[in-house]
Order: C-alpha cells, then structure tokens, then sequence
C-alpha cells in the first residue's frame, strides 16, 4: 500500500514562500484583515444581550394588565358617506328594472346591469341547473382543479364573439385589468395611461413597478408630447432603449367620465412610436358597436390593432369576473403570470354558465343593444334640459355623470348637496347614487358628481317619468340653498 505524502515537497514550500514575498503590500494586509474578522465570527456570540431580567409572576400580570395595544386603523367618523348610505340603502329582492329600497319601488338608474340580463327567467333557470351538477363554487385555482368544461366553453365562446385566437377568464372583475397589466411590464418598463382611468387600471400600473406617464384625459397632444421626450430621452441611451418595453393603457369607455377614448388616434400613435395597446372595456363591452363587440366595433377597428382587450362581465352579462382576449402566445402568458388568475378560485361554474347564456342571448337579439343606444340618448337628452346640474359624458353611454353646474370650493359641500339631491329622488321614486372614491388612493379624484346607469329594459314612458322626478329633486335641493 502507497504511503501518503502529508508534508509538501520543499520545492512547493519554496515557490510557497517567493510567492508570499513578491505579493502587493495591500494585498496581504486585506488578506490579514479577512482573517482576523472570520476568527471574530467564530469566536463571538450570535447575540450579546443586555443583562437578564427577572420578573415575579405578579410584576408579570400587571404588565400584561395594563399593555393597551394600538388600534389596527382608525376609527371611521360616524358620518362617513359610505356608512350612512349602508344604513338608509337597504335593497329587498332583485335589483331589476325596478328595486326595493327600504320598503319603497323605485325606478333603478343605480345598479350596472346595462343590458337587464340580471333577472331574466331564462338564465336563472340556466344557472339553476348548473348548481345542481357543479355546485355552488369550484373550490380551486384553474390550474389546480379548477377548471370545469363551463369554463373551458365559456372562453372559446368569448374568443370567438371578439374574433380573437384566445380569451382567458378571470373569476373576479376587479382583478381582472389589474392582474393583467403587471403579468407583462415590469420594473424597467414605461407604461404611458390616460390619467382617467378606472381605479382597477391604477392598482395594475402600482403592481407592475413601471415607470408611469400620465398624459391629459384624451388629449392626444398631450400623449404625443411625452411620446416625443420619451423618444430624445431613448436616443441618449440606445442600449437601454433597446431592452425597455412601452406599453399605452386607455379604457374604451371611461367609467369616471363616460366618454370614449379616441380609438384611431391612439392606434396611429401605437404604431408611430411603437407602443403596446392595452385597452380597457368593462363599460363598452356588451354596449358599443352594432354586435356589443366594444370600442374596436364601435370605430370599425380589426381586434389585432389592439395588443389586448379586458373587460369584466358584471356590467352587461348580469354575472361576476372578466375576461383578456388577444393573440394566443399573447394569452398564454397570462395562464402563468396573471396573479389573479394563478391564485384565485375559479369563477363558480353556475356564474360561467350565466355568462353564456347572457352572450348567448345578447347575439340572438341585437335588438337590446339598439334600445339601449335609444335609452342612453333619450336620458342624456332630458338631463341636459334640468336647469342647475350638467351632464357628463357621450349621449349614447349607459353611465351618465350628473354634476352641479355652479361647484363650491369645498368638496364635501357639494357631496352633501348631491346626497340630498339622491336621497330626495329616492322619496319621489328613483333610485340613484353618488359616485364615490377612494380619494386617498386615486391618482386624480374626478369632480363630485351622482352617476346614473341606464339599461335596455327602460321604455320611453319611464324616462320621461324618471327625469322629470329628479327634475323636481335638483329643483327642490338647489331652490333651499
């Protein structure tokens, strides 16, 4: 058996040595200092307290006694709008053409169901039956047991109805635009958004981590400015240029002004100057365009000038969550990096089935959409004709804001003044409500204003009758000022 060598040949000890001697100064004094710090790391405790103090059982309990921990959050003020609306704003029943609120029918200008499929005999009986096979939720995440063939036929309905390759369903409205934003920019990236957007697009954009330029509300100029800066800014940095991605997020049909976004221009710019197109159309899908096809119907636009189209389902198909509909690769991607997708229950099988059927009966009467058009009109048409308030927004929107044509300099006043106007058309049998905010939170807080919501199952008569009774509440508020 070979003996092993412990000792180095007096040669390699030699070379050893030179090699030490010929070795910069500084190089063996940062050597020396990395040495005498592992030997302290080893040598010195983990933790050096403070001395040990012991306390008695009792001298324990009145410790304990008297900690008094601090509150989670604030307490709410009493008069918060939200609290009070909670308790004067009791609905019994379904929130249909008409709605109960406390005991009293009023005519429903309040809720979102745009085109009344909320309630109809022949969803509920659809949903009915799905809950009877499927239950009442799928208690998982789509890629882990929670995809049923509802699902699965509710997206390539969805694909095929906005003539995309590919449509992915989300189980939450909210989540849906604010899961998607952040599932493709990133830190790095510059997003360019129209400063009206909803609250769902602004807790997107804070999740992506992006770099956010905010241009005037449809004002194209403006948004071709930034355009032109980002543009010099990229010429002085070509390599980092080449990496950053911009994306340009718009809604089709703003919820907070109820006018739609200047479609055409935004593609001519999106390809000028190589941007993404992110639009929004939970207020235009199921409204806009001879089909309800949204903005891109609406402006006569191929579904591929846009990158990607979201919108929800709780405003025109009278069920819960929200869809993303694009190229397939485009999709695809959301399967593994949209938040709320990924981590979230999916949508109850009974809901999907609502949506289908909603869509089902949607493209079997396209009558609806054009009664809906007519409604949007006719109410514009008598808001406009009450003296003291102006409405907001484009004629043929079924979300109207109504504001005080003379605004005080205290917001609050002039909440209180629109709350006194809702609170009098609910006496005289109208059902309609303040538009309300976190004012904390949004990036720019649109002005006071009461929002209405007008849906196809309204007939002229009731119109007339509506808008002549607010008429009288806004007469008998602003009159007592």
């Amino acid at each position: 058996m070979a003996s092993v060598q412990l000792i180095p040949p007096v040669s390699d000890l030699y070379e050893m040595i030179e090699a030490f001697l010929q070795a910069p100064v500084y190089h063996l004094i940062f050597e020396a200092c990395l040495i005498v710090l592992i030997i302290k790391l080893v040598f010195s405790k983990s933790y050096a307290g403070g001395p040990e103090i012991i306390l008695t059982k009792k001298e324990e309990e009145e410790l304990i006694a008297d900690w008094v921990p601090e509150p989670l959050e604030k307490d709410v003020p009493a008069d918060h709008p939200v609290l009070l609306s909670l308790e004067k704003n009791i609905i019994s029943g379904k929130p249909g053409k008409y709605v109960e609120v406390n005991g009293k029918k009023c005519v429903n200008l309040a809720t979102l169901n745009f085109l009344g499929m909320a309630g109809k005999p022949e969803i509920e009986d659809a949903a009915i039956k799905t809950m009877r096979k499927y239950g009442v939720g799928s208690c998982g995440p789509r890629g882990f047991y929670g995809t049923m063939d509802v699902h699965l036929d509710l997206e390539e309905r969805l694909s095929k109805f906005m003539d995309c390759e590919e449509s992915i369903l989300y189980s939450y409205g909210f989540a849906t635009i604010a899961s998607a934003i952040p599932a493709y920019s990133k830190r790095g990236d510059v997003i360019f958004v129209d400063e009206g957007v909803c609250f769902a697009i602004q807790k997107g954009l804070v999740a992506s981590r992006s770099a956010i330029k905010w241009f005037k509300h449809n004002d194209m100029a403006d948004l071709e400015r930034l355009l032109k800066i980002q543009q010099e800014e990229d010429k002085k940095i070509p390599k980092k240029a080449k990496v950053t991605r911009r994306f340009l997020v718009v809604e089709g049909l703003y919820m907070n002004y109820a006018d739609i976004c200047p479609l055409k221009e935004l593609i001519a710019l999106k390809w000028k100057y190589k941007l993404r197109l992110f639009l929004e159309e939970s207020m235009s899908f199921g409204v806009l365009g001879a089909n309800g096809k949204g903005v891109t119907e609406h402006f006569d636009v191929s579904r591929d000038e846009v990158d990607l189209i979201s919108a929800i389902l709780e405003n025109s198909m009278g069920t819960c969550g929200g869809f993303c509909c694009g190229k397939k690769y485009v999709i695809d991607h959301q399967r593994l990096s949209g938040l709320g997708y990924c981590f979230s229950a999916s949508l109850p099988p009974m809901l999907a089935t609502v949506a289908i059927e909603a869509l089902h009966t949607m493209e079997q009467g396209p009558s609806m959409l054009s009664k809906l058009k007519h409604n949007c009109q006719r109410v514009h048409e008598k808001l406009s004709r009450i003296p003291g308030i102006q409405v907001n927004g484009d004629p043929i929107a079924p979300i109207k804001h109504v504001r005080l044509e003379e605004l005080n300099d205290d917001r609050s006043l002039n909440e209180q003044t629109l709350d006194k106007i809702v609170d009098k058309a609910r006496e005289l049998g109208v059902a309609i409500t303040v538009a309300r905010y976190l004012e904390c939170e949004e990036h720019i807080v649109p002005k006071p204003s009461i929002r209405l919501s007008v849906n196809s199952n309204l007939t002229d008569e009731e119109i007339d009758s509506s808008m002549e009774l607010l008429g009288k509440a806004c007469t008998a508020v602003l009159n007592s000022y």
